[in-house]
């Protein structure tokens, strides 16, 4: 197997001879030590050498290569990078360079997931437009990401927040709107009384009072757009078994949000006095085969209906006070009759606490025959019921008195009555109590504007494609209070249906940036496409992400939307698969050490702080302060400025530090003291190239009869090293793991007498691999290393293109 990696490494050092020239090519002279200045310089050379290859590496479509999809999450461009963004980065680099090496097509894209409150909160803090203020912030993080050269395919530049992204993201709302999948309806915000604005859940404080006004915030009850993702749910839950590569912790938390899908939701149409409502009440049950069993729905006090005021101006006055009065033993029977789906009768419902309801869902569905509960609840209403269910000892229970599946064992009679009700619009769809709809309505003004143009006689009517996108107007100012800024610009607002070309409105909000993300890398695959959000053929080809790289923080609702909507568009053919991302690497928080003053809880920086006797202690006041690792925060004091660290210690040092010591998914401990190794290891390794230089340069040495023993040992290292570091890159992703192997050879090959560093081939070979597969990790540097080798007059090993670099 070694052999086999070794030549897979070797043969794809095959580059373009313009990358020649090197600074030791430049000079004629190989620097003895690795300096500071030599460091500086080999940098700075090999910067604008890999730039120059990157900017040429370009997928085609017609290269019959296998393709590799490395994507690492894309950022919020809050303006600066922090240590958290390096280390996921170099970690999706590193994969890239490797995957490049071993020609595959590689894409590795970058992008902004530009919209979102905090943009707005800042551009109203700065009284700047949050356009201004977004593309401000980054054109710097790019400036950041390409002084750490990182290999990007930037032609394929995604911003949620440009006109050429979020049309695709309208498209796909109308995409799920006329499949049935989006929908209108109240539900509860957190509202600001002094502002008279919502609120996002992390505006408000552990108080339950606004960030800006200090109020005390209120609930209300708003109509909002959602996202109907319960007819996915068996899907996305199935679909976790075809995903092996994941990592089982993921795995397992997708699992438990989802849940087992053993039930359904029915639609009921409410009665109430003599008309029936607008909406529908979705009630669920784990039992849909004995759904002509229903006899009763009870719902939860705190249920949205009962408290919709259409709906409680409904109700007679003497229930409207019990309601306000219910306790938890209070069984109160409503002015609202349920009509049956499937029977089209109606049936009562009530309001009472039940230990049944859940957090999701709070209607339950009445079916004596399958409950003790629920018949002794109807026996004590007096309620009538049908019995469908015949019991049988032996064989499988029998469904009964339910029309056309009578007579269906249990399970069969399952399976066709969710069937029959998914045709018919009336539910259906196998999901669990936990499923909940996807709430996309944000009442701010920085997002994509929902296309949706409400109508008073047509109701809400999605924007023709053609018209796509409803584009964001400009504003010339931001105060953050009252509902959304958009709903006071009338002439944006005020349109003409494009059903009925009667005068009708926009809808004012726009969407939560999860959808954005939840698309991105489809987007990705072909950027620059004017007519449709991809090319199916072109997003066939690439998908699914080969590697998704990210932070654990995203690993339930992010996920879950993504793999939404790809098998949303998998069912409307769209694309060929199911599942977005064929393995993730979930990366830990870069941590850095806090300092907090015990008596007042005020954090301090390190240089406040006597670590020298047993108590930490603040200097000057001598307060105890409690010390420990925590994510890198400005308010904390214990963030670190990329920017500096690269100034200081180089891009390859990094790299290699973010990569050493841990495995990606551990949170780090930033310690520069640890650094040091990583440089002493640079150290050894620039010696090693200048010993073999060196040595090759002085009269011949013969080689002893011990010194074969050198060569066995490095052989054996060699093929150790190149199997094992091969397999870190390729499957399992502990850098780590692949650094001290690396090291480890190169502490056999510094014990080597000059004899064989001057004779042996297996000597010369193993530095030549070294330098090869250290290249992904630390690239300028190793191209350095690997043209001081290049540049001996006679090499020993024939199989190496000498003239190409080493990172292709």
């Amino acid at each position: 197997m070694a052999c086999i990696a070794r030549f897979n490494w070797r043969k794809s050092i095959l580059s373009s001879p313009t990358l020649c020239r090197c600074i030791y090519s430049q000079t004629g002279i190989w620097e003895k030590k690795f300096t500071k200045k030599a460091r500086i310089e080999v940098e700075d050379f090999w910067k604008k050498e890999l730039k120059v290859q990157n900017d040429k590496y370009k997928l085609s479509a017609k290269d019959a290569k296998e393709k590799f999809y490395v994507l690492a999450m894309f950022p919020y461009p809050s303006g600066r990078l922090h240590m958290g963004h390096v280390r996921v980065y170099t970690i999706s680099d590193t994969i890239a360079h490797y995957q490049r090496m071993n020609k595959k097509q590689v894409l590795h894209p970058m992008g902004w997931d530009a919209f979102g409150l905090p943009a707005e909160n800042a551009a109203i803090e700065r009284q700047l437009p949050p356009d201004e203020w977004t593309y401000s912030n980054i054109e710097n993080m790019r400036k950041q990401l390409q002084n750490l050269n990182l290999c990007f395919d930037w032609d394929s530049e995604v911003f949620t927040c440009r006109q050429d992204y979020y049309k695709w993201t309208q498209d796909l709302f109308v995409r799920l709107f006329h499949a049935g999948l989006v929908h209108q309806k109240l539900d509860w915000v957190n509202w600001d009384p002094v502002d008279q604005t919502v609120l996002a859940n992390e505006q408000v404080d552990e108080q339950g009072c606004s960030w800006r006004s200090g109020a005390k915030v209120e609930r209300r009850l708003l109509k909002q757009w959602f996202v109907n993702i319960t007819p996915y749910s068996k899907s996305l839950r199935d679909g976790l078994d075809d995903l092996p590569n994941w990592n089982e912790g993921i795995r397992s938390m997708q699992a438990n949000w989802l849940t087992d899908c053993t039930g359904c939701a029915f639609k009921f149409k409410l009665k109430v006095n003599d008309g029936y409502l607008e909406d529908s009440l979705s009630v669920y049950t784990e039992n849909p085969e004995l759904i002509y069993g229903a006899a009763f729905i009870v719902l939860k006090p705190t249920h949205l209906l009962l408290h919709n005021k259409d709906v409680l101006d409904k109700l007679s006055v003497g229930v409207q006070e019990q309601l306000s009065n219910m306790d938890k033993h209070t069984v109160l029977p409503l002015d609202i009759m349920a009509k049956h789906p499937f029977t089209k009768e109606t049936i009562p419902v009530f309001v009472a606490n039940d230990d049944r309801f859940t957090e999701h869902y709070e209607a339950l569905l009445g079916i004596p025959c399958g409950s003790e509960v629920d018949e002794t609840f109807a026996k004590n209403y007096n309620l009538s019921y049908r019995k469908v269910l015949e019991r049988r000892e032996e064989d499988e229970d029998l469904i009964v008195h339910s029309d056309q599946f009578s007579g269906k064992p249990r399970s069969q009679a399952k399976e066709a009555v969710t069937d029959f009700a998914r045709q018919e619009n009336i539910g259906g769809h196998m999901s669990s109590p936990r499923q909940f709809d996807w709430l996309i309505s944000r009442q701010r003004y920085w997002g994509t504007p929902i296309p949706i143009i409400h109508c008073p006689k047509c109701k809400a009517v999605p924007v023709p494609h053609d018209q796509l996108p409803v584009k964001l107007p400009k504003l010339s100012s931001l105060s953050g209070k009252g509902l959304s800024p958009l709903s006071k610009i009338s002439e944006w607002i005020n349109v003409d249906c494009p059903k009925c070309g009667d005068k009708a409105k926009r809808e004012t909000d726009t969407m939560d940036t999860f959808v954005d993300s939840a698309w991105y890398f489809l987007r990705f695959c072909d950027p620059n496409n004017a007519s449709e959000p991809f090319n199916s053929d072109t997003a066939n080809q690439m998908m699914p992400v080969d590697l998704y790289v990210g932070g654990k923080e995203h690993a339930i609702m992010h996920l879950l939307y993504a793999r939404f909507v790809t098998h949303f568009l998998h069912s409307v053919g769209m694309l060929k698969q199911k599942e977005p991302f064929q393995r993730l690497l979930v990366q830990g928080l870069v941590m850095g050490q806090t300092f907090r003053v015990d008596s007042t809880g005020q954090y301090i920086s390190r240089d406040q702080v006597d670590i020298s006797g047993q108590q930490v202690t603040q200097i000057g006041s001598g307060l105890p302060v409690t010390a420990k690792w925590d994510k890198m925060s400005k308010s904390k004091h214990n963030g670190v400025d990329p920017e500096d660290t690269v100034e200081t210690y180089g891009i390859d040092t990094t790299r290699l530090f973010m990569l050493s010591g841990i495995p990606p998914d551990h949170n780090m401990l930033w310690n520069t003291e640890a650094i040091s190794g990583i440089v002493k290891w640079k150290n050894r390794l620039w010696t090693l190239v200048t010993e073999l230089i060196e040595t090759r340069q002085t009269q011949d040495i013969v080689m002893k009869k011990n010194d074969f023993k050198h060569e066995e040992k490095i052989k054996k290292e060699r093929n150790i090293a190149v199997e094992e570091v091969t397999r870190m890159y390729s499957q399992e992703y502990m850098f780590s793991v692949a650094i001290s192997r690396l090291q480890k050879l190169s502490n056999v090959l510094r014990k080597v007498p000059n004899s064989v560093i001057q004779n042996s081939a297996e000597f010369e070979q193993a530095l030549c691999d070294l330098c090869i597969i250290l290249a992904p990790m630390a690239p300028h540097f190793s191209s350095e290393l690997w043209k001081g080798i290049s540049s001996l007059p006679k090499h020993l090993c024939q199989h190496y293109q000498w003239q190409y670099n080493v990172t292709m």
